[in-house]
């Protein structure tokens, strides 16, 4: 990459962080600190957590179009303004129903879809897989992050403070879209109806939709009732679950940084891919008999790490690979809808099986999306042309 391409992925991967840290940082304590709220039921527990997945969903497409139209950094600062609103709400609720509205709201600055779409454009073609690759590890990074220090911050400042802080870290992150992203280029647009005319209409892109779905469906899933598990299994107070997330965490990256390399290279990408989702899916298998063993505990978190971080940082380069510079706002508020929406239905539907059957149920679902996942990965077909006429699978 040149000064300025370094220059755009820092900067926009460090707005990104920042956003993920604050909505990371709910994941490993509000389902244990939430039983006590007025109104808490299993599923209202979930329905909290998956919230802002459903806004989002709703509001990406529109934000990736507006982005297009109007610009990515005018877009992108009226969407964070949303998210610290809801923040704030959420902040100041004490009760289930209030934190929902705020979820909600938090969801309704649905930027991902544009901050992507402007990394893309402030970078060349052959430069573009390693700068979304930047920005995937830096989300994983931040959920890393958000796993180990979440427990111990709320252990100080209680889960109102960390959605104050989640408040707070969008100042910063403004400041770094007006005073450090580059200029954003001109792009030729087309009409909307023709982009997604062309991003439907696309197999490959649509078979790395249903992938982040279904990623972000298991994830929120698993944090709906893991954090009880911990407990469980411990017999720890939510401050002291960093010991399980920091030595599981650090020994992932371990398995996940060769899954990443080899994905870069074409030749073993649809191999690395594929290896991670099956990966994913041995976790689930471990998570159903690790409720009375802390061992296979370890390695079924282990395990899930591994799966998700690698697959996080392989999935947003393939679709700024495939989807044409005139379309990629469009394309993107596709991918970022569906793995908004998996997150809302990871939520939903985790907290309803968690209540009507139990944790085991929430597993064994979380295993059969990751199965069909990866028979739609690598069984159906999907193949899309690049300008230059090459094939590029969903998983190459």
């Amino acid at each position: 990459m040149n000064s300025t391409e370094r220059r755009a992925v820092i900067s926009l991967a460090g707005i990104f962080a920042l956003r993920m840290l604050g909505l990371f940082s709910i994941l490993p304590v509000f389902a244990l600190y939430a039983v006590d709220l007025a109104g808490a039921t299993p599923f209202l527990i979930g329905l909290a957590l998956g919230a802002y997945g459903l806004t989002q969903a709703i509001f990406q497409i529109p934000f990736g179009i507006w982005s297009d139209r109007y610009g990515r950094k005018p877009v992108i600062a009226i969407g964070l303004i949303i998210f610290a609103l809801g923040s704030l709400v959420a902040a100041l609720s004490d009760s289930i129903t209030g934190i929902i509205f705020g979820r909600a709201l938090q969801g309704s600055g649905a930027v991902a879809a544009a901050i992507l779409a402007l990394t893309a454009d402030l970078t060349r073609a052959d430069q573009r897989t390693k700068a979304m690759a930047v920005i995937g590890i830096s989300i994983g990074a931040m959920f890393i992050l958000a796993l180990i220090l979440a427990p111990v911050v709320e252990g100080w400042v209680g889960v109102p403070g960390l959605f104050w802080l989640t408040f707070i870290l969008t100042i910063p992150a403004l400041a770094v879209l007006w005073l450090l992203v580059p200029a954003e280029p001109r792009v030729e647009r087309k009409p909307e109806a023709m982009q997604f005319a062309r991003v439907l209409n696309n197999p490959a892109l649509l078979k790395l939709d249903t992938g982040i779905f279904v990623l972000h469906l298991v994830m929120t899933a698993l944090f709906v009732v893991t954090p009880g598990v911990i407990a469980q299994v411990t017999g720890w107070e939510t401050a002291s679950h960093w010991k399980i997330y920091v030595p599981v965490l650090v020994l992932s990256v371990a398995g996940m940084l060769p899954l990443v390399k080899r994905h870069s290279t074409t030749a073993n990408a649809h191999r690395a891919f594929a290896l991670a989702i099956v990966i994913l899916a041995l976790s689930q298998v471990a998570l159903v008999f690790s409720q009375n063993s802390l061992q296979i505990l370890l390695v079924a978190l282990w395990l899930f790490f591994v799966g998700f971080n690698a697959l996080e940082a392989m999935l947003p380069s393939q679709v700024s690979r495939l989807a044409p510079a005139q379309h990629r706002g469009a394309a993107l508020g596709v991918y970022s809808t569906t793995e908004y929406l998996g997150v809302f239905v990871g939520g939903a539907l985790g907290g309803w099986l968690h209540g009507r059957y139990g944790i085991d149920a929430v597993y064994l679902f979380g295993l059969a999306m990751v199965l069909l996942w990866l028979f739609a990965a690598t069984m159906l077909p999907g193949k899309s042309e690049t300008k230059s006429g090459a094939a590029v699978g969903a998983g190459e």
